[in-house]
């Protein structure tokens, strides 16, 4: 299969998920605004979700899959199995004793780390306190399903680990559904969110459980005891959870220092999900198919084949991200109002809030996606300490920033924060990869960059001139489906400008896709 082909798998998962996810953050908006008790469910959700990306998708994309990968190599589906199992048994018994200790001391997380902002306000500090006990031990369902995850993308069977995520948004749906329908008020939907949460965790982790078996591997519970495998694992996986898990560190940090104002941490939720979108199909996904395609051209030797592997990786994600972050950079009020404004989601307040933040969002897209791009390459080679440093030079900046624009902006502040963390990451670990000869000069990519960058340009532009005579018909006044409508006329006249001119000038070629969309690897080792 293509590396394109690949990306797409897991993008359609993706896609799919995060498209639910604007379907699910449409009726929160709808049924809690920005008020106290969306505030206290997305701060009590941000918490167990942080988790879940330091110690399950950061370490074990970073960690697992490179070790999983090569015992598969070394010895067939039978090593790969033992090896799982003697992780499974310490991650599983950590996991425990973690959710357990969280759970005993939720009081003082909550006051000195979630969302210290809310102590002035008992009733929301006390919601807060509530929803995070009750949504945390999805830490425990998704750190396992990650690691069934991690094993899937070595055995390089994409989907079910792509689509899984899915359910969450189809049982939260299903929850906000039920709630109108029975006309609960806010503080009941919040309770039915929070232990939704709890039950998608349960499925997700049920269906990457069925689709390891169907893979061939069968994983039993063994005693926890650190093997040399298990111990090279965990000498791996701290570095590499923070590393991949620095976008949510930063949004971790984002929303204690938020929670000092009214509304601002859902404002930051809202437009997180609009940004999450390109970040999701385009970034994670490549992410995901790049660490074992690396990590087994370098186990091989192929040297080139890593090179070209890294070229093609970042000349597709920035092809698809640069005229998404030019877009949220020009019509994110547009977008905001058609997405959210309605029901308690306010139209003076709220909108020009999110649509800034999500502007500023959208200025540091290119980044958050290079970053899962340039991971990869220290990950499949083992090293998961530089980028781990990277990581924590970008959480001082953004916290430093952060602190002091949040005063004077608010939560606008707090994104510009987030974006310069982001480049600024994204630009170390590249000029490392430069220096240390692990990213060769590529002539195609270098000039396909500039070409992409002003096709993009073109197409803001000519985004920001059309908006003037659309105004009526993208004004809150405006019935919905008009809006939609100017929204769609809007993107697809842009996209079809982009398109023009990126192909016109160079900066994408047909042939080269062509030439991605057929290239096939050789396929997995068959299970012994």
């Amino acid at each position: 299969m293509s590396l394109v082909k690949k990306f797409a798998t897991v993008a359609s998962g993706t896609l799919m998920s995060r498209l639910l996810g604007f379907t699910r953050e449409m009726l929160m908006a709808a049924a809690l605004g920005t008020g106290p008790i969306a505030d206290a469910f997305n701060a009590a959700f941000q918490f167990p979700n942080t988790f879940r990306r330091l110690f399950a998708e950061g370490a074990f994309n970073a960690a697992f899959v490179p070790l999983f990968a090569k015992e598969i190599e070394a010895g067939g589906t039978q090593g790969a199995k033992k090896f799982s199992e003697e992780v499974f048994g310490v991650l599983f018994s950590v996991l425990l004793v973690l959710t357990i200790v969280m759970q005993l001391s939720m009081p003082i997380l909550v006051a000195t780390i979630i969302a210290p902002g809310f102590t002035d306000d008992p009733e929301k500090f006390e919601l807060t306190k509530a929803l995070a006990t009750i949504m945390f031990p999805y830490l425990v369902c998704m750190s396992l399903g990650a690691m069934m995850s991690g094993m899937l993308n070595s055995l390089r069977r994409y989907f079910a680990a792509a689509v899984a995520p899915v359910f969450l948004n189809i049982i939260l749906i299903m929850v906000l559904g039920y709630a109108w329908y029975e006309g609960h008020d806010g503080l009941r939907v919040g309770y039915a969110l929070a232990w939704g949460v709890l039950a998608a965790g349960l499925v997700q982790l049920g269906i990457v459980w069925a689709a390891v078996r169907h893979a061939g591997i069968s994983i039993g519970f063994r005693k926890p005891k650190l093997t040399p495998n298990v111990k090279r694992l965990l000498v791996l996986a701290f570095p590499a959870a923070i590393t991949g898990g620095i976008t949510q560190i930063n949004q971790l940090i984002g929303t204690a220092i938020a929670s000092g104002q009214d509304g601002a941490v859902s404002s930051l939720t809202y437009a997180d999900r609009v940004y999450q979108l390109p970040l999701g199909v385009v970034g994670i996904a490549v992410a995901i198919v790049l660490l074992p395609e690396l990590a087994r051209a370098l186990k091989a030797g192929n040297e080139k084949e890593a090179a070209s592997l890294q070229n093609r990786s970042v000349e597709f994600t920035l092809f698809l991200t640069l005229p998404a972050a030019a877009a949220l950079l020009v019509m994110s009020e547009p977008i905001v109002r058609l997405l959210y404004e309605r029901g308690a989601f306010a139209a003076g307040n709220s909108t020009p809030t999110v649509s800034a933040i999500l502007a500023i969002f959208g200025v540091g897209l290119p980044a958050f996606v290079l970053i899962k791009a340039f991971t990869p390459g220290y990950f499949a080679r083992e090293d998961t300490r530089t980028p781990m440093i990277f990581a924590a030079i970008s959480v001082v900046v953004n916290i430093s920033i952060a602190l002091t624009l949040f005063p004077d902006m608010g939560a606008p502040g707090i994104a510009v924060a987030s974006a310069v963390a982001g480049w600024i990451n994204a630009i170390l670990l590249l000029a490392f990869l430069v220096k240390r000869g692990h990213w060769g000069t590529d002539r195609p990519l270098l000039t396909r960059i500039p070409r992409l960058v002003f096709a993009a340009g073109v197409m803001a532009a000519a985004i920001h001139f059309a908006m003037v005579p659309m105004a009526p018909y993208l004004a809150s006044t405006t019935p919905l489906p008009i809006q939609a409508g100017a929204v769609g006329v809007l993107v697809g006249g842009a996209a079809l400008i982009y398109f023009v001119v990126a192909f016109g000038t160079g900066g994408a070629d047909l042939g080269m896709l062509r030439r991605s969309i057929r290239r096939r690897v050789a396929p997995p080792a068959a299970p012994d």
